[in-house]
């Protein structure tokens, strides 16, 4: 289906003024606005309609170069109280201004992940070293170009759960920090701002190692080379809160807090929202963003549509529309309900907190390589860093005219949504900021709907992971 979105650049808009949100930045634990110094809590959703499924060689289904899908999407986000979305796969050679655009005019950030699941556009996790070329970063670099000069790009993920397993965490940490170390240089070199880079996490804690412990501690240390190769941020991918019997205790919650509590970058969920019993409640929600969690600064909900794994808040279909399910009902309610003051309240114990120097006393278990001593960048890498990706399209935010909605959205009764449209604003999204879907919408039911009792198919390809000493499909 062709976007129908119209959009002039900002350049020809004449009296047109293209609003820009102010970049986020990092200062020491949390996420803040780098105009206003307050701080900024994710409420977001991973966000890759398709799923890796529709991103291979033949097909690389792009979830942020349609204007049309994105602009039902980010009304439906709007609405919901969304401020951040995650894309694991995007193509750098598309243009994506239309979708950064629509996203920016709505107050909500992306965060995109530079590796894809096309053969050498990710770290290989059994042998790291014979992906690590310059044609890699080549790749890693052009996502950089594309998505570098929207004021919304929150930050870059340089890896997602690449150490998911004993196995993993032996050859392959260094290789993370190596990425991080050549992407921020790159960023240094070529942007005009500085963009965060980080990590995301498998929830890794098997037979007394603790993986996920260790890779923070690993990735948050002073190597001594001016912060290049840390992580800025830290996202953990938890599946841990499952159903209306769990808790703050029973789900680890307070196992996280205690272990984040000293963290020196931001923490926050990369991934949540388990998925059985379906469907959803996402009681968890409220704790995320309580007063007993504010070490953390929020989390992504797995996932904006339905896939095979059933993870969804809404279901496209076939003809181009799409039907919301009972997830969207139940995240929005639970999003109602944040202390939108206690977001933008800034931690007391989140200050002055400096990186450990790395050593192999930070690391708990003799499974997890403690070596610090980083490879080099390949054969042709400093080149690229220097000179630049050659031809790499730079996107830049453009005037947003259509704002009405062009597709059908129907709610999980089948009523069609009418005038759903999006709202400028000049700030970050906050949940309750439009009054959210309502109508018909409130009044469905999930009265006929299949069973979604799918564990967890990760997007990045199929891993084993143990979360909490159950075993997942990742």
């Amino acid at each position: 289906m062709a976007p129908v979105v119209s959009f002039l650049t900002s350049a020809l808009a004449g009296a047109s003024v293209v609003t820009a949100l102010n970049s986020i930045a990092v200062k020491e634990q949390e996420l803040v606005d780098s105009s206003t110094g307050e701080r900024f809590v994710i409420v977001g959703v991973d966000y890759q309609p398709g799923g890796s499924q529709a991103y291979h060689d033949h097909n690389t289904q792009d979830p942020l170069s349609n204007g049309t899908v994105c602009l039902r999407d980010a009304a439906l986000m709007q609405q919901l109280g969304v401020n951040t979305i995650r894309s694991y796969n995007v193509d750098p050679t598309l243009n994506h201004d239309e979708c950064a655009s629509i996203f920016n005019d709505v107050g909500i950030y992306m965060i995109i992940d530079v590796n894809s699941p096309l053969g050498g556009q990710s770290i290989n996790q059994a042998d790291p070293s014979s992906s690590y070329d310059s044609d890699y970063l080549s790749h890693i670099f052009s996502v950089v170009e594309s998505f570098k000069s929207y004021p919304n790009t929150l930050g870059f993920f340089s890896g997602n759960e690449v150490i998911n397993s004993v196995a993993t965490a032996q050859g392959n940490p260094k290789y993370i920090r190596a990425v991080q170390r050549d992407l921020k240089n790159y960023i240094k070199n070529h942007s005009k701002r500085t963009i965060p880079v980080g990590y995301s996490a498998a929830d890794v804690r098997l037979n007394g190692n603790n993986i996920l412990q260790d890779t923070w501690n690993y990735l948050q240390c002073d190597n001594g080379d001016n912060g290049l190769s840390r992580s800025d941020f830290f996202g953990l991918n938890s599946y841990s809160w499952c159903g209306s019997e769990s808790s703050f205790q029973i789900a680890g919650y307070d196992v996280l807090v205690d272990m984040f509590d000293q963290s020196s970058i931001p923490v926050f969920f990369s991934e949540y929202g388990c998925n059985k019993p379906a469907p959803r409640v996402f009681d968890e929600v409220p704790t995320i963003y309580g007063p007993q969690m504010t070490v953390l600064s929020g989390g992504l909900v797995y996932e904006w549509t339905e896939e095979t794994d059933m993870y969804g808040l809404i279901q496209n279909n076939d003809n181009g529309t799409c039907t919301l399910l009972p997830d969207y009902m139940a995240l929005q309610g639970q999003l109602a309900k944040i202390n939108t003051t206690l977001l933008m309240t800034a931690n007391n114990t989140a200050t002055n907190l400096q990186a450990p120097k790395c050593a192999q006393s930070l690391i708990t278990s003799s499974k997890f390589d403690a070596n610090f001593t980083l490879p080099d960048p390949p054969p042709g890498a400093e080149a690229l860093i220097s000179s630049g990706v050659s031809n790499a399209p730079t996107g830049s935010i453009v005037s947003v005219t259509q704002t009405v909605v062009q597709v059908a959205v129907y709610a999980t009764n089948g009523a069609e949504l009418k005038g759903l449209k999006i709202t400028p604003v000049q700030a970050a999204n906050t949940p309750g900021n439009t009054g959210g879907v309502s109508s018909a919408a409130a009044a469905s039911t999930s009265k006929g709907m299949a069973p979604r009792m799918m564990d967890k198919a990760f997007t990045g390809g199929a891993v084993a992971a143990v979360v909490f000493g159950a075993a997942f499909a990742l």
